[in-house]
């Protein structure tokens, strides 16, 4: 779950009145677009993608205009604009306005969760307004700090002192960056990021104005509800598919979905952030979706979950992949449960047709919930092959894809004479 650009981004920014660039929506008249660029000399036309997408200046996907004429042709070209990243075309919905802020130094900042130091980190430098990875380390600071103190004005002081910041910019951004500690912390994220910050201002006092905006929820920690954001600003598309599983997010457990490749052969519910970011490399086009429905989903909401995954993508499908890591707290039972019911419901439904399930899972109740499943495929007559936490996750979804071959070679013309279909 993330939010990226201005145009959500501000209203968060507001929640601790950390000063950004004035940003309007795609809701904007003539009169009014002629307004913004009387105030503020030039205005920049952004389109409005669902969740990130790359780099979209870098494409140019971004116009900026001086006068309404550039203003208006800028936005019938961007805002359906559609940018490919990684073989998936994104279409944005709109475009967003935001003022130019004239600056001399552009900051980049971050807090975000650091494996390395098992502590919340704040990353900074003042050579910001470019990729993070395109600068040296030497013109990077990154500063560990402790979670029941938060980010105080001192590390802020310290690591631009370090940097060799020019001193005109170290004292606002020491008033004003740790207000973004109660942001990332009071609403369940973990990670924060602005770039840039353009430091506003002439020979005076210097104004940090956030210019672009990028979080992401950890959606485990209810505390990002405070927010009541509409459910979707979290979809990745405008599919219905996303917008139907979007729907669930109000109850227990998770639903963040993505729809890798509508041509697909593998759909598969994962369960947990390190196996749908293993499972969705790992997989490629062969995926239908990316997923994870972690979270101890209780049985009504994993069914409802299982039912319209399958709805949408079952019958394209050649394998069923149940994968996720040993989990700690989930009821591996209910869920298992939950999904064979739903495999089930769909036979029932649309009819048999030739399908692999294959099954890698670990945590309590696991061999209950496995052989619940194991006797609704029996019943079924769906070939399954089932993993325990002792295997190799990489290993399984080798097996996956391995067993999504010889479904395209020939196997699924052998299940679907082992199961009667004519």
């Amino acid at each position: 779950m993330q939010i990226t650009g201005m145009l959500w981004g501000r209203k968060l920014l507001d929640l601790v009145e950390f000063p950004h660039s004035e940003v309007r929506g795609p809701e904007l008249s003539v009169d009014e677009i002629k307004d913004m660029i009387k105030r503020h000399g030039e205005v920049f036309i952004k389109p409005l993608f669902k969740g990130g997408v790359g780099k979209k200046g870098k494409s140019g996907l971004i116009g900026r205009a001086k006068n309404i004429s550039e203003a208006l042709r800028e936005k019938e070209r961007l805002y359906f604009a559609e940018h490919v990243v990684n073989g998936y075309a994104n279409k944005s919905d709109g475009v967003t306005f935001e003022a130019a802020v004239p600056a001399e130094y552009e900051v980049y900042f971050s807090i975000s969760e650091s494996t390395e130091f098992r502590a919340p980190t704040m990353t900074i430098t003042h050579h910001g307004g470019v990729d993070i990875e395109e600068l040296e380390k030497s013109k990077i600071k990154q500063v560990p700090f402790d979670p029941l103190t938060g980010l105080k004005a001192f590390h802020v002081s310290n690591a631009l002192t370090d940097l060799g910041a020019p001193p005109a910019i170290i004292s606002p951004l020491v008033q004003n960056l740790p207000r973004l500690w109660d942001l990332y912390n009071n609403y369940g994220m973990v990670q924060l990021e602005l770039n840039p910050i353009r430091m506003m201002g002439a020979k005076g006092r210097l104004t940090p104005m956030a210019c672009d905006f990028k979080c992401m929820f950890d959606i485990d920690d209810p505390a990002w509800k405070r927010l009541d954001l509409p459910p979707h600003v979290f979809a990745s598309d405008y599919s219905e598919f996303e917008q139907e599983i979007n729907q669930l997010r109000t109850y227990q457990g998770q639903s963040d979905v993505f729809v890798i490749n509508d041509k697909g052969s593998i759909t598969a519910p994962t369960f947990g952030g390190g196996a749908n970011a293993m499972v969705t490399e790992l997989l490629g086009e062969a995926a239908t979706i990316s997923s994870d429905f972690g979270g101890n989903p209780p049985y009504e909401k994993m069914n409802e979950i299982s039912k319209i995954t399958f709805n949408y993508w079952l019958k394209q499908s050649n394998v069923l992949f149940v994968i996720g890591g040993k989990a700690n707290n989930t009821d591996i039972y209910e869920t298992l449960r939950a999904i064979a019911d739903a495999l089930r419901d769909y036979f029932q439904k649309f009819g048999p047709k030739p399908l692999f399930v294959v099954v890698g899972r670990g945590g309590p109740n696991l061999i209950r919930g496995m052989a619940y499943f194991r006797d609704t495929l029996d019943q079924l007559g769906i070939p399954y092959r089932f993993f325990g936490h002792d295997s190799a996750m990489s290993e399984v979804i080798n097996y996956a894809l391995s067993i999504n071959d010889w479904m395209k070679s020939g196997g699924a013309g052998e299940i679907k004479q082992g199961m009667g279909i004519k």
